[in-house]
Formats: C-alpha cells, structure tokens, sequence
C-alpha cells in the first residue's frame, strides 16, 4: 500500500468520492502542508485533504488524478463551489518523490497545462482532522457538498452493480 494526500476543496465530498474508487484501501481527512502539528490556533496554511491508502498495482497516481479531475475545477484558485479561501486549494502531496512525478507528468500532458492551478508538492507536515470531520457525508448526507451526488455516486453504484 501506498500513501497519497488529495485535495480538491471541502475534504467532505473529496474524502467520500475518493473512498469509492477502485484500488483505495483507506481514507482520512486530515490537513497537509499546514505549520502546525496540532488543530488548535489560527489558519497556519494547510489545505484540506484527504490522506488516501491505495494499492498501486490497482491503481496508479495518473488515474487518481483522472478521478480528482472528475470532482474539481482545476482552474479555479483557491475556490471549490461555494468554498473560497486557500484552504480549499486543490493539490496534490506525497512523501514519495515518484507520486510527485507521476502527478507533474499528468498535467504536463493536458492540452490546458497553462491554466491549471493544482499544487503538486511534497508533503511537509499533515495532521489528521477532528472526529467530526471523518465520513462526515456518509453521517450528515444532507451537509453541503460542492460535488454533485451524481458525480459523487459514480463509482458507488459502479461498485454496487459488481
């Protein structure tokens, strides 16, 4: 198993999508890149994520980033529906210098390179979300959620049909 840290706005819908893909093992929200090793204080400028456990002979980073493709604008800076602010930037981190890499090499291959404004970075501190934030969408269904149930169900229904 590896471990990537997937951010496309509000951890809620990012954490219930990506715990349906195929090749996921685990997910956890959590927050990356912040300064702080604790959920108390001030914004230290962290984005939301979710910590994502995947086997990769199932699934490669490419294709979960085809997949976080599905469920961000990946133009929009700092904005995910109604959620404004850098929090809720979209990215990508990863401790393994080859994820890193492999998520450059899939931008880089797009016809829009030039306009997309997803963070691709090391992973230089995370810590994990309060209880309240965990599946918070599989508890509290009728929460706001910037990705449509549509979008949102693809790969449960996918998965339900199997």
């Amino acid at each position: 198993m590896e471990i990537v840290y997937l951010a496309g706005g509000c951890l809620w819908g990012v954490q219930a999508f990506i715990k349906t893909l195929p090749g996921v093992m685990f997910t956890e929200a959590g927050r990356a890149n912040g300064t702080s090793h604790t959920l108390e204080g001030d914004y230290d400028g962290y984005a939301e994520c979710v910590k994502t456990g995947f086997d990769p002979t199932v699934v490669t980073i490419r294709e979960l980033m085809g997949y976080l493709f599905e469920i961000i604008d990946p133009y929009s800076l700092n904005k995910q529906g109604q959620d404004v602010g850098v929090k809720y930037r979209t990215g990508v981190y990863s401790e393994k210098l080859e994820h890193l890499k492999e998520a450059k090499a899939f931008l880089r291959e797009r016809n829009d390179y030039d306009f997309i404004v997803v963070e691709v970075l090391p992973l230089t501190n995370y810590v994990r979300s309060a209880e309240e934030h965990q599946d918070r969408l599989a508890r509290c269904p009728d929460d706001y959620c910037h990705i449509p149930k549509e979008i949102l169900n693809r790969y449960t229904l996918t998965c339900a049909s199997e």
